[in-house]
């Protein structure tokens, strides 16, 4: 059974970071890509980072570029999202999403797997 656990979201105030992390588990992910997604109330789920698991190129969303890092973990099958520089209109629950296609992954509907979120909340 694959299972994606989200863990580090907390409140944090605006200019502040913080860093998210997904453990994967029940099967080897080294050709899935992994994303990060994140859903306001009332809004669709919204791309926010994600890479293709070999190689591991990055890319983002114009709204994430240059504040947002994604990660491989130290441990296996781990993905970081290193979020800097907060502000308020980054709260949301964060999502780690898995998929074995390699393309289109700015999509949600492209991810078979997902995390049961994490809360992220900004003060201003």
């Amino acid at each position: 059974q694959v299972q994606l656990v989200e863990t580090g979201g907390g409140l944090v105030q605006a200019g502040g970071s913080l860093r998210l992390s997904c453990a994967a588990s029940g099967r080897s992910f080294s050709t899935y890509a992994m994303g990060w997604f994140r859903q306001k109330p009332g809004n669709l789920r919204e791309f926010v980072a994600a890479f293709q698991w070999s190689p591991s190129i990055p890319f983002y969303p114009d709204s994430t570029t240059g504040r947002f890092i994604i990660s491989r973990g130290d441990a296996k099958n781990t993905v970081i999202l290193q979020m800097n520089s907060l502000s308020p209109e980054d709260t949301a629950v964060y999502y780690c999403a898995a998929t074995k296609k390699q393309y289109g992954l700015r999509d949600p509907d492209t991810y078979n797997y997902w995390g049961q979120g994490t809360l992220v909340t900004v003060s201003s």
